[in-house]
Parts: structure tokens; C-alpha cells; sequence
């Protein structure tokens, strides 16, 4: 007789419970983000990935989830309700806390296999249809398959479609230079008519633009900003210093980042305050504004806004738009489409006036470290390198005590009047040497102003403290000697990239050369 005790009919009880509670539970079960009911949780998981694009194998592989993840998360969506977007968009498990492993209610949600998921593309679905008396009877699940891929092809057709008109486009683009070029006449004209076809930020669709966006949700480009007290603490004197101004007024804080401005105008009396930003830092701005007790008169808008309509028109504009060179990145193109389509008559820009200057630099050491350094690397000689390195502009910070010249204003720009042209100019300049030196680089700055009762402004220049715009720096390959009393002339011309409506070409005409740079 054996010692082994016999579990078998144990184990047939208890498979038998189990499968009986796993019946139990094949009842109707409502979305996780609408109303819309289904038989089963494989139904509501096609009917959440069609409907809402929430893909919980995407949500998976990218938070290296496992089923207490997967508990949590239902409990997190079942408690605050987010839209599936709002899930799909974290950059964080924002449902990642011990919390919500207490079941919100007895959800079938919670029952389903959360392991069986695979990392990996899951097989093509295939689906029956019956067919009788010529009509053809589809599952839902088979329905929902079929809309969810009709929805992509036509995605996809309107993608191709915007890409085939923006190829068109460049094609008219450079139909009209070459016709320009051949009739002698120039190639950019700021006067242009409104048949020219002309690149701006509107013009691109949102999807292409994403990657700028998600250049704004780390951390890190904002504490670099927000470190910056001559950018912070301008913009802070500028609104909180003239509160008469702000008080009672409707403002958008055009890129709202982190939403410090949107705080300010709020705290100088403003009555509402839209705070827009496409990037995924939207979603901290929020927690930071309702933290600060300032939800009532904040309204956040994720959105770009070229693409988003606001509830009515603003008073104030207010936008720390600027790059590197002032113009690069081309947010300035946001700024004028808000004025012309978000503003009132009369209403206020914040800044309301830029303009960028030219300065002759001989830093020796910092040309020998980047460009001479290519003469002798180890013994061999990479001289062509040198091109290359000098045809990328350089952002860095300019020893005042490098510069060798007085500054020229290149460009003044009215943010009240220009126009989406306003990224290409030309422009001579002169450059009244100072003291004896090797001109190794021209740099460019920009200064801002806000004309207010307290008038407010900033400088970027190498004298001014230094900002995170730092500066431009145009380095040549050969340097120059010059002497004091010189005067440097030449010609800049500044145009936006044919390839990337946000970076710019720049060609300095110096001493009889033409000098090519990018920046991107």
C-alpha cells in the first residue's frame, strides 16, 4: 500500500471551481474608456485598440510591465478616468503605486491573462464569416478588425497625400528659383505675392513635427531655462512690474512649457490664462499649476496651435519664443499665426520687439582647438575636415574679452507687423575694429524688448551675462589679421532651410569669400 497520497480527485475538484468561476465570468464587459459594451475582454481589448488606439502590448513592452503592473493599471484608469491618449502619451507609469493594487471594484478587467500578452508582432488574426443566402455575417471582433484597418489605409492615403503636396511644393519652389536665377532676379524677396508658395511651421503636418515637440518633454531643456534668471527673471519683471497692464486681461502663454509665465500673468491679476504646449511637458504643467492653487484661472490646451482652437480671443499674447540666432527654430511663425488669428484688435504682444547684431570675434586658442586641430591628428593631416566643421554654426558662450569690434544691428524685427518671411533677410554690415587681433569668427546675438510702461529688456551679447541662448558663432577656416581702426564690411544672408522649416542657412560674403553655414 502506498504512502503517496491520492490527490486526484483534489485536483478534478479543484480544476473543476476553477473552471466553473472562469465561466462565471464570461459576461458583458463595459470599455475602459466609453460606454460601449462587449462580450468578452479579448472583444473589449480590439474594440479599445480600434476605437481609442490603446495598445496594451505597445503600454507593455514599453514599461516592461508585468500582471501587478497590468492590476494597477486598470484599477489607475477605473479610479481617475484619463482618456486613452492621455495613457497611450505617459512618459512614466503614472499608475505605478502600491495603491492601486486594491481592486476599484469586482472587474472582469482584472481577471484577464495579462501574461499571456507577447513582446513580439502577434500572428495575423483570422476570423469566419457565414454566409447565407448571399448575405454575409460578421463577428464584431472580425467588424471591428476590418474598420480598424480601413481607418489606417485612409490615414495613410491622407499622409501620402499631404506628403505628394508638400513634394509638389518644393517642386514649384524650385521651378521659381531657377526660373529667378535664369531671368538674373533674386531668388527671396520678402515682397512677395501670394502666389509664391512660401515653407512655414503651419504648413508642416503635426506628425512631421513631433520630433521637435519631443525635444520639450525632458526635463532637463527646462531646467536649463528656467536656471536662466535673466530670461526668467526678465519676463517675470516684465509682467509683474506692469500689473495695471495684465489685470483682468485674457492671455495665452503661447508654449507654455513648465507654465511659469502662464503663473506670473496669473499672479499679476490676469483674468484667464490659456496655457498651450504640444509637448508632453503639458502634463507636468498641470500638476504644477493645480499645486500652486492657480487651476481656476489657468486653463491648460495640449496642442499645437496651429491645429487648436481656443474658447475666444486673447488680450495679451505672451511666448518665450525665441532660438539660437534668434530664429532658429521658427516658433516665431507660431507667435505671428497667433496674432493674426488668437488676438484682438490692439492687443499685446510680450516681447514686442527683437533684433539680431553682428560682432567681429579672435579667440585664437578656441580656432586652434576646433579647426587647426585637424592640420596634424596623430601625424596625419585631415585638412578636408576643416570644412565641414566650420559649415556648422557653433552655439557657445563668447569671451567678452575675444571681441574686437563694435556690433552692427543685422535685423530689427517688429513682432506687431512682420510676416512669415521674416527668417530671410540680407543684410550689409560694418564692423568698426577696436583693437589689434586675428579675426577668427563672426558672432551673432539678439536682444528683446517688452516697450511696457516699465519698459523691460535683454541682451544675449557676449558684455550681457551669459543666457542658455549663449551665442552664434560663424567660425572661417583661415583666420584674418586686422588692426584698430579697421572696418570689417561685408553681407549676411539669412534664409530658412528648403529641407527643415525650423533650421537655418546662413552665408557671411567676407573679404571677397562666401562663407556657408547650417543651423539644425
Amino acid at each position: 500500500m502506498s504512502d503517496v497520497p491520492d490527490l486526484s480527485s483534489d485536483e478534478e475538484h479543484f480544476e473543476e471551481e476553477e473552471w466553473q468561476e472562469m465561466e462565471a465570468s464570461n459576461t458583458m464587459v463595459t470599455c475602459l474608456f466609453c460606454s460601449h459594451t462587449l462580450s468578452n475582454i479579448e472583444e473589449g481589448f480590439t474594440h479599445c485598440e480600434s476605437v481609442h488606439r490603446f495598445d496594451l502590448n505597445k503600454l507593455k513592452i514599453k514599461f516592461n510591465m508585468d500582471c501587478y503592473s497590468y492590476i494597477k493599471l486598470i484599477n489607475y484608469i477605473k479610479t481617475h478616468k484619463p482618456s486613452a491618449e492621455v495613457i497611450s502619451n505617459c512618459n512614466e507609469a503614472v499608475w505605478d503605486d502600491e495603491k492601486y493594487l486594491k481592486p476599484v471594484e469586482n472587474d472582469d478587467w482584472l481577471m484577464y491573462d495579462f501574461d499571456s500578452l507577447t513582446d513580439k508582432p502577434s500572428s495575423p488574426k483570422t476570423y469566419h464569416a457565414n454566409v447565407e443566402n448571399g448575405l454575409v455575417t460578421l463577428s464584431q471582433a472580425h467588424f471591428l478588425e476590418l474598420q480598424r484597418t480601413i481607418q489606417n489605409l485612409s490615414q495613410q492615403l491622407n499622409e501620402n497625400q499631404t506628403h505628394l503636396q508638400m513634394a509638389k511644393e518644393d517642386i514649384n519652389k524650385m521651378q521659381q528659383s531657377m526660373k529667378t536665377i535664369v531671368e538674373g532676379g533674386s531668388s527671396s524677396s520678402s515682397n512677395a505675392g501670394p502666389s509664391v508658395i512660401v515653407n512655414c511651421v503651419s504648413s508642416v503636418p503635426l506628425e512631421s513635427d513631433e520630433g521637435y515637440f519631443s525635444t520639450y518633454a525632458h526635463f532637463g531643456i527646462h531646467h536649463d531655462m528656467l536656471s536662466d534668471k535673466v530670461r526668467t527673471e526678465t519676463y517675470r519683471d516684465a509682467i509683474l512690474k506692469n500689473k495695471e497692464t495684465l489685470k483682468d486681461k485674457v492671455v495665452l502663454d503661447l508654449g507654455c512649457g513648465t507654465g511659469i509665465l502662464s503663473m506670473f500673468c496669473a499672479t499679476a491679476g490676469a483674468k484667464k490664462v490659456y496655457a498651450l504646449d504640444q509637448s508632453e511637458i503639458i502634463y507636468h504643467a498641470i500638476d504644477i499649476i493645480r499645486e500652486n492653487n492657480l487651476h481656476e484661472v489657468i486653463k491648460t490646451v495640449k496642442g499645437r496651435l496651429e491645429d487648436t482652437k481656443l474658447d475666444e480671443k486673447v488680450d495679451i499674447i505672451v511666448s518665450e519664443w525665441m532660438g539660437y540666432f534668434l530664429l532658429f527654430e521658427g516658433m516665431l511663425d507660431s507667435v505671428i499665426y497667433a496674432r493674426d488669428h488668437c488676438l484682438k484688435p490692439g492687443g499685446l504682444l510680450l516681447p514686442n520687439r527683437c533684433n539680431i547684431s553682428l560682432v567681429a570675434n579672435g579667440d585664437v586658442d578656441t580656432h586652434k582647438r576646433l579647426i587647426d586641430f585637424w592640420s596634424d591628428v596623430y601625424g596625419y593631416k585631415m585638412n578636408c575636415m576643416k570644412s565641414e566643421v566650420v559649415r556648422e554654426a557653433s552655439v557657445d558662450i563668447v569671451a567678452a574679452k575675444n571681441i574686437i569690434s563694435e556690433p552692427y544691428v543685422v535685423k530689427e524685427i517688429d513682432i506687431n507687423t512682420c510676416n512669415i518671411d521674416v527668417m530671410d533677410f540680407t543684410s550689409e554690415f560694418k564692423l568698426p575694429i577696436v583693437k589689434d587681433g586675428v579675426l577668427t569668427s563672426i558672432v551673432g546675438y539678439f536682444d528683446t524688448f517688452f516697450d511696457l510702461p516699465n519698459a523691460i529688456e535683454f541682451s544675449t551679447s557676449p558684455h550681457a551675462t551669459s543666457t542658455h541662448w549663449k551665442q552664434t558663432v560663424f567660425y572661417f577656416r583661415d583666420c584674418k589679421e586686422v588692426k584698430q581702426g579697421d572696418v570689417i564690411e561685408g553681407t549676411i544672408i539669412c534664409n530658412r532651410q528648403k529641407t527643415d522649416v525650423r533650421g537655418l542657412a546662413v552665408q557671411i560674403n567676407i573679404f571677397g569669400k562666401t562663407h556657408k553655414y547650417i543651423l539644425s
